[in-house]
């Protein structure tokens, strides 16, 4: 069985923690969940896990995975250390690796360790035909986000557009990866999963839209290349604890378990 460390427990983290029993066939126990303040955890996942906020106390679980779900600065803060302690790294917070000096330091890790760095799939689709197309020339990668207005409540988009009158989409960002990463560190983290599957940060596109029009979030996905072309979108639907993110987060991080123990991987 995967003993599985998370770090962070907010809305995906508790989601994720759902499908640690026997009815989802996931052979992984959660060990370990590290987080600023561990009191604020009335239901830990089960009885046995450790909650703490020291990160020698985590890493001395003997953790064979770890999951980062708590944003960019904890990408920085821990990544490294989980691969060196002997521990697979699975990234929600993608977009943190727009520092290319944090993704060397990652790597460098991952094949001191012979450990994986691993990112899912999360919001979008595709991401597997992409990363194929990239082994030939690809042309052309582009990402079109749309949120509803209550999904970019706290975040700087306030001060671009009305969110609570807001009537027709509202185009927020158009330009490259690398700048989208990094303005929407909650909202746009598939744009840098993106990235890294095809032509980079710099020459993937995106725009991001406000959409009053929509419920659910929304991620159309399109390449062209030697391998032809393809086009892909998703809707998803949003946490309830956090509209900014949706609850396929949390079943492809369980897809990226199960493949790390299963007979049969499908979708690689």
């Amino acid at each position: 069985m995967l003993k599985v460390g998370l770090i962070g427990y907010g809305a995906i983290g508790k989601d994720l923690a759902t499908y640690f029993d026997s009815d989802h066939g996931l052979n992984a126990e959660i060990t370990g969940i590290l987080v600023r303040s561990p009191e604020k955890i009335s239901i830990p996942p089960n009885e046995r896990c450790v909650i703490t906020n020291e990160e020698d106390t985590f890493y001395s679980l003997g953790l064979d995975v770890v999951v980062e779900a708590a944003g960019h600065q904890s990408v920085q803060q821990y990544g490294v250390m989980a691969l060196a302690k002997g521990a697979h790294l699975v990234i929600v917070s993608v977009g943190a690796l727009t520092d290319d000096e944090l993704f060397s330091s990652l790597k460098e890790a991952a094949v001191a360790s012979k450990k994986q760095l691993i990112i899912p799939s999360a919001a979008i689709a595709g991401l597997d035909r992409i990363n194929a197309a990239s082994n030939h020339t690809l042309e052309e990668v582009k990402l079109v986000s749309r949120k509803p207005p209550r999904a970019w409540y706290g975040t700087f988009v306030e001060e671009k557009v009305d969110l609570k009158t807001i009537k027709k989409p509202f185009c927020v960002f158009d330009g490259y990866a690398r700048e989208s990463a990094k303005l929407f560190p909650e909202s746009v983290n598939v744009s840098a999963a993106l990235s890294l599957a095809g032509m980079g940060f710099d020459q993937t596109k995106v725009q991001v839209f406000v959409d009053p029009t929509i419920e659910k979030n929304s991620h159309e996905v399109t390449a062209k290349g030697h391998f032809g072309e393809v086009s892909v979108k998703v809707q998803n639907t949003p946490l309830l604890d956090n509209p900014k993110s949706s609850y396929i987060v949390s079943m492809s991080i369980v897809k990226a378990l199960k493949n790390l123990s299963a007979p049969v991987v499908i979708g690689v």
